[in-house]
């Protein structure tokens, strides 16, 4: 069930990429108030920019936007986590929620960071970058001192950009590796259909618009339908027709066996740059 946000102190630090796609998102849904709601980015002239575009207070000072702030979006980049959080630390309470979408920084290091006598609710988040069209996955998971009135709240901001799933912190890594990094994987696949389009005589554009709505298509079917994959394979794969001899190829090809090693690496990566 969502919950009413409006009348919340919403600040969003690091009003990047990902930060900034939050923001216009929930502002034009209406979602937030822009009289509630203000966001940093490093650099004057970036911050006066974004004021003018969104129509919320946009500055550089970190500590100066957590004050009084009732949900805090911690966007900035992982490296630089630790230090944003020293700097607002002082102004930092337990009745304010933090949620942090940095990649591999686990709850535990930030309620350490601001202080586990603070016991501040801390959520994890890790959307992905289709969520600029709405059409996002986001993996949700609670810290220490978050209850599920602080999931609802987390489920309500990602929700408005995709869909959500809450996990277990313990499964993070692996969110990362396969919905967070999954975006470039399919793209590496649809160009690849592409260019065989091309290859089999069709005009580029085409070909393009062809594997692109084939993709969008068959995860549609799957996220409607809930059908396993291979099922859903199966009903295409006719006998003796075209399928299965593309398929044949896919499989000598080691297409499978590299997509899960791919998401296995990605996942271990993300698991290095937690631990430093």
């Amino acid at each position: 069930m969502a919950v009413e946000l409006s009348d919340k102190r919403i600040a969003v630090l690091g009003a990047g990429k990902m930060g900034g796609i939050l923001l216009k998102a929930l502002l034009e849904k209406h979602l937030l108030s822009p009289q509630t709601t203000t966001a940093t980015v490093q650099h004057e002239e970036r911050a006066r920019a974004l004021s003018n575009q969104l129509g919320i207070a946009v500055g550089t000072d970190n500590r100066a936007a957590v004050r009084g702030a009732d949900v805090i979006l911690i966007c900035v980049k992982p490296q630089v986590v630790e230090d944003v959080l020293k700097s607002i630390r002082p102004q930092i309470s337990k009745n304010q929620l933090i949620i942090s979408v940095a990649a591999s920084v686990a709850t535990g290091q930030i309620e350490s960071t601001l202080g586990p006598k603070k016991e501040v609710p801390v959520i994890r988040a890790m959307p992905n970058t289709p969520c600029v069209l709405g059409r996002g996955m986001t993996g949700l998971s609670k810290g220490t001192y978050a209850t599920a009135k602080h999931v609802e709240i987390a489920t309500t901001l990602f929700g408005v950009v995709g869909k959500t799933v809450v996990v277990d912190e313990k499964h993070m890594d692996a969110v990362t590796g396969l919905s967070a990094s999954g975006p470039a994987y399919i793209y590496i696949i649809l160009e690849s259909l592409a260019e065989a389009g091309v290859k089999v005589g069709l005009p580029r554009d085409v070909a393009t618009l062809l594997a692109a709505q084939t993709a969008l298509g068959a995860a549609s079917v799957v996220l409607e339908t809930g059908d396993h994959p291979a099922l859903l394979k199966d009903a295409v794969t006719t006998p003796a027709g075209c399928t299965i001899d593309g398929i044949m190829e896919l499989e000598e090809g080691k297409l499978r066996v590299t997509l899960i090693k791919a998401v296995v690496k990605a996942t271990q990566r993300a698991k290095e740059l937690a631990n430093g």
